[in-house]
């Protein structure tokens, strides 16, 4: 797979197919939303769960910082992850929060 846009998000797709990820097929993603407040994070949830997502809001212990965890199976095209990274972004904004990254164990083998 070539991806060509010089960002984090392709950056991150190719250590993915680096490590044996098969970009082709369905992968479990984890988006990070930063949010400010265990209520912002429910709030964010309850939204994101309305959209397809499994979500889960959890406090870091050594940083506490907030994060909605927002996990959906797809297939890891670089438009569709940046997709959903604008739209979980748009939905957190209204409640101070902001799209952080994603995360996945990719599907390899």
């Amino acid at each position: 797979m070539s991806l060509t846009p010089d960002d984090d998000t392709s950056a991150a797709l190719m250590r993915y197919e680096a490590e044996g990820s098969d970009l082709t097929k369905p992968m479990e993603i984890d988006f990070f939303v930063a949010i400010f407040s265990e209520e912002k994070g429910n709030l964010v949830s309850s939204e994101a769960q309305a959209l397809g997502f499994r979500t889960n809001v959890e406090l870091d212990s050594e940083t506490s910082e907030w994060t909605c965890y927002c996990t959906k199976t797809i297939i890891p095209e670089y438009s569709e992850v940046v997709r959903i990274e604008q739209q979980l972004d748009d939905l957190a904004r209204p409640h101070g929060g902001y799209i952080d990254g994603f995360g996945s164990y990719g599907n390899a083998s």
